[in-house]
């Protein structure tokens, strides 16, 4: 049991795979109760971080204290305090709902009537009691994605990593799988999110750690990272032309920040929008560009970002 009110503590956690750094040093507390993401690209080393913190992968350097027992030193303490729902499904698709969580019930240890009584517990809360006896083949993406989570709190976990839960799924099923992560959040249960979805982030998190390149480059509550780029408006603008031709006039524009090019879009973080968007379509026509999308945001996660690595999150 952790005695300072941190369920999760990361430290100076490093993970090579030879000449491959996938995690270079990253250090975060995750405190008891609360939803924490990490929040970043593909590619940014959030899965080899949760790995490292489930006892699925060995840290190179450093170490994780989960409810105050070391990964590298207590790991049936840490397997016993967690529950982890990865990014891919593991499920046995030739078997019905419940004969998955019995299956994997056994694999905790439940037997009997502990057995039974928390399969049912489980399938009440992912939403799938009248589809239990449903072969998993036969589901939805976000029916299986549901199940994948019921799996994970078979053994009530006093912590609950989830790796990407919502990828590939309808909106439908999105809405579902968030609005049971802060039904389990509300019943007691800590969560590590690792998304790189900023929505997701923005409404679920207590704290995110935003991650890139195996570091973390920011950290704190959704009102602190975005205070990172002040009062900074995003601007994003679609072009008839190549983006080279506006990018130079618009970069030296009164008021503008930083302008970034991505698959034909342009992103600009702006003092005011209100004030430089003319002065954008006027420098876009001296050039024979034609504006033809404009999206304007307030600060965001997604401007942290852009801020913080000249790209957007969504590379």
């Amino acid at each position: 049991m952790s005695e300072n009110g941190k369920a999760i503590q990361v430290q100076d956690l490093h993970k090579d795979f030879g000449e491959v750094y996938a995690v270079r040093g990253i250090d975060f507390d995750v405190h008891t109760g609360e939803i924490f993401s990490l929040l970043g690209p593909n590619g940014a080393g959030k899965t080899t971080s949760i790995s490292m913190i489930a006892c699925l992968l060995a840290p190179t350097q450093g170490d994780v204290l989960v409810m105050g027992h070391s990964v590298r030193r207590d790991q049936m303490a840490v397997k016993a305090a967690i529950g982890v729902v990865p990014q891919e499904i593991a499920l046995y698709e030739d078997l019905s709902a419940r004969e998955n969580l019995d299956f994997w019930g056994k694999m905790y240890g439940l037997r009997g009537q502990d057995l039974h009584r928390r399969v049912d517990e489980v399938l009440d809360v992912i939403g799938l009691t009248d589809r239990q006896k449903g072969r998993v083949d036969k589901f939805s993406g976000g029916m299986k994605r549901r199940l994948n989570i019921g799996v994970a709190l078979l053994n009530e976990p006093q912590v609950i990593i989830m790796d990407e839960p919502t990828v590939g799924i309808d909106p439908q099923s999105r809405r579902n799988i968030l609005d049971n992560v802060k039904h389990l959040n509300r019943q007691g249960a800590t969560v590590l999110y690792t998304t790189h979805y900023m929505e997701e982030a923005q409404e679920l998190s207590d704290h995110i750690a935003i991650m890139d390149h195996g570091e973390i480059i920011a950290y704190g509550t959704h009102d602190e990272l975005v205070q990172i780029v002040g009062e900074l408006d995003r601007i994003t603008l679609d072009i008839n032309a190549e983006s080279a031709r506006v990018m130079d006039r618009w970069q030296a524009a009164e008021g503008v920040h930083q302008v970034v090019a991505e698959d034909g879009t342009l992103n600009l973080l702006v003092d005011d929008s209100n004030v430089v968007l003319p002065r954008l379509f006027e420098s876009a026509n001296d050039a024979g560009v034609r504006i033809t999308a404009v999206e304007i945001q307030e600060p965001n996660l997604e401007a942290v970002f852009l801020h913080l690595t000249g790209r957007a999150l969504r590379d």
